[in-house]
Order: structure tokens, then C-alpha cells, then sequence
């Protein structure tokens, strides 16, 4: 095994170590320590804030309680209160919050479960996880170990792909979002593709495709031929599932591109994540934008691709304008740039419980936010 994959740790008299494993890319403990349900929550979350991992050997329902009461402990942590004038700009309130959550996450990851081969957890009490482990990670021929909190997040995504998201603009419908295809629980966004007014219905790109959900409320509009790209294979398998399950499979191709499939289109459709910055696991790649990368390939690649009298749907939150990371008018230039103009625009509000809360520390950003569907054509 690659020693970057491998952790070690002393039990019962000797040295063992396992294969690990991390889907968001969490490097391996440098030190472990066994932990059962003799354990105290106060030392296992002293023990993880210190970077000290604590593998289980107790029962796997007691471990879950641990960890919701290290995650209590880490939610408790004080706020230094600061004077009126010390309070931070919304782009340091940003940084500040990623740096808070990324940290937190370090400490919850480093409870830790041993996984034997075949994806079953050898703990008393220990669900089934076999059809979520495989979705995520694949096969298993060996055992692994990985931390509690991801595995959670397996069975978690398992579940919302077997139950799936109904999507009002597809008649009440559903996707299934597959583990790491980010979920179109945020409808406004979809919405406004079912609203806004089709330049045509013969073909139509959507590029980004995820779930397919875009793919899917245009081809439910009347779209004879729908190209979805995407790179994620992941993401390309997440949508022919759902393109499948929805019989549009005779509407809806799907490729694996980066960004435009070959040709040209009266329409195409874009929503790429809205944030510029790193991200930290692979669900955020549907949400961090390095460098604006994606919106700038897009806008740069637009006219060049559409056919004559069309538009390209850029459908893109402000939330970045709100939280100081991109200005209203570094948008506009790069429609200028690209030689586009805005034939028209369509707003809606986000309707997602954060707007509400005022403990939120982005809430003021996230309280102005508006989701948008830019109608491009070119210049």
C-alpha cells in the first residue's frame, strides 16, 4: 500500500496499521489513539482539538453520541466579543467563517472507524453501509478506516439518492443526486429556467450538467435535443440516472467535456458555482469557483458557440457581490470582454432557512442575496 494511504497505531501490544481512506481529501492522522465507550467526550474532543485521531472499538451508536457531543462542544466554542468598530468586513467575515468550519471539521474528522473489506463495520450495533460505501468509494478488498463523520455523510447522501429531491418545475418529479453531485435542494435556480422565454426549441447546451436537473426542465419544455456536458464522471453517471428515470433519454445526450461539446446552439445554459474560492471537499466544487474559472471559460467561450439571434443563460447568486468577492461591475466587464450584452434578466430570492438567521455570520449577505438568470446575446 502507498504510505501516504496508510495510518498506524499501537494496540494490545503492537503496532497495526490500515489502509485510509478520505473522499474529501483529509490527510491521515499522525497519531492514534484506541477510544471505546469508556471514553469521555471532553477528552476525545481535547484529544482531536490537540490533532490526535481516536479510533473505536466500542459500541457504533456510542460513538455517534460521542460525536454529536464533540460537535456540541466545537458549536459552544466563545466568540471574543468585539467593539462595534472591530467588527469585520463581510470578506473577512467570509474568510473567518470557511477558516471556523474548515477547523471544525479537522476535529470532528478525527473520530475514526474501522471498516473491514466488503464495506462492513465490525461494531456492535453497526448499520448496514455496504450499498452507501460502494456508491462512494467502490469496491472494498481490504479493510480501511476511515473517520465517523464522513461515513455518516455516505449514508446520508445514500439516502437522499434513494429518496430523492422533488423538483416543482418537473411536476413534482424527482432527482436523485448521486454521493458528490451536489444536491438541487435550492429550487430558485431551477425555477427560472422554467420561466424565462426560449429563443428556440431546437437544441440547447447545458454545460455543467450535475444532477441533469436543467437538462431535464428544458427537455420537459418542449427542447428537441438537449447536450449536457460535464467533466465529473461521477456527475455524468448522477445525470444519466436521472435522465433515465425521467424517459428523456431521447432529448437529453450526455458528454464528457469541459465546459462546450462541439457545434453550436440558439441556447445555452450555465450555472456554475457561484463563489470564487477553493474548494475544501469535492461537494464544494459545485459551490467554489477558483478563480472564477468556470464563469470565465463560459463567458469567454459564449459567443463562439451560440448560433446567430441566441442567447446564453447565465443563471449565477450575488452572494459573492455581497460578501466583497466580486463587484457588480467586474460582471459586467467580463460580459463586455466577451463581447455579450444583457438582453434581459430575470431575479428571484433565495427561500433557504439561512436568509433567517440572524446568528448566521454571513447573514447579511445571505439575507440581500438574489439568484439570477443573465439572458446573454452576443454584441
Amino acid at each position: 500500500m502507498d504510505e501516504r494511504t496508510v495510518i498506524g497505531w499501537h494496540e494490545d501490544g503492537r503496532d497495526r496499521s490500515a489502509r485510509w481512506r478520505s473522499e474529501s481529501g483529509a490527510a491521515p492522522p499522525r497519531r492514534v489513539v484506541i477510544a471505546d465507550d469508556a471514553t469521555r467526550a471532553d477528552e476525545a474532543y481535547r484529544l482531536a482539538c490537540e490533532g490526535t485521531a481516536l479510533l473505536w472499538r466500542g459500541d457504533f451508536q456510542n460513538a455517534r453520541q460521542l460525536l454529536a457531543a464533540m460537535a456540541r462542544r466545537a458549536d459552544r466554542t466563545p466568540r471574543k466579543r468585539r467593539r462595534k468598530a472591530e467588527q469585520p468586513s463581510q470578506v473577512q467575515a467570509f474568510h473567518l467563517y470557511r477558516q471556523a468550519r474548515a477547523q471544525r471539521a479537522r476535529t470532528l474528522g478525527m473520530l475514526l472507524v474501522p471498516v473491514e473489506s466488503g464495506h462492513t463495520i465490525p461494531l456492535r450495533r453497526a448499520p448496514d453501509v455496504v450499498a452507501a460505501c460502494t456508491e462512494a468509494y467502490g469496491p472494498a478488498d481490504e479493510p480501511y478506516v476511515t473517520s465517523l463523520r464522513e461515513l455518516l455523510g455516505l449514508v446520508g447522501a445514500h439516502e437522499w439518492r434513494e429518496k430523492g429531491v422533488p423538483i416543482p418545475a418537473l411536476g413534482g418529479d424527482r432527482v436523485h443526486p448521486h454521493y458528490g453531485v451536489f444536491s438541487p435542494v435550492r429550487g430558485e435556480y431551477v425555477d427560472l429556467v422554467a420561466q424565462a422565454p426560449l429563443p428556440a426549441t431546437t437544441v440547447a447546451f447545458d454545460i455543467g450538467t450535475g444532477t441533469g436537473v436543467l437538462a431535464a426542465v428544458l427537455a420537459r419544455r418542449g427542447m428537441q435535443r438537449v447536450v449536457a456536458t460535464d467533466q465529473d464522471p461521477r456527475a455524468l453517471g448522477c445525470a444519466r440516472d436521472n435522465i433515465e428515470r425521467l424517459d428523456l433519454g431521447k432529448h437529453v445526450e450526455l458528454v464528457q467535456a469541459d465546459l462546450f461539446p462541439e457545434g453550436r446552439a440558439p441556447l445555452i445554459v450555465c450555472n456554475p458555482p457561484w463563489l470564487p474560492g477553493k474548494p475544501a471537499t469535492p461537494l464544494e466544487h459545485a459551490v467554489y469557483d477558483p478563480g472564477g474559472r468556470m464563469l470565465r471559460g463560459f463567458l469567454g467561450g459564449l459567443a463562439g458557440r451560440l448560433e446567430p439571434g441566441g442567447e446564453g443563460w447565465l443563471i449565477l447568486s450575488d452572494l459573492a457581490e455581497h460578501l466583497g468577492l466580486r463587484s457588480r461591475e467586474e460582471l459586467l466587464a467580463l460580459f463586455d470582454a466577451s463581447g455579450l450584452t444583457v438582453a434581459g434578466r430575470l431575479d428571484t430570492k433565495p427561500a433557504h432557512p439561512r436568509t433567517a438567521d440572524a446568528d448566521d455570520p454571513l447573514h447579511a449577505a445571505r439575507a440581500a442575496e438574489t439568484t439570477s438568470l443573465w439572458r446573454l446575446a452576443v454584441r
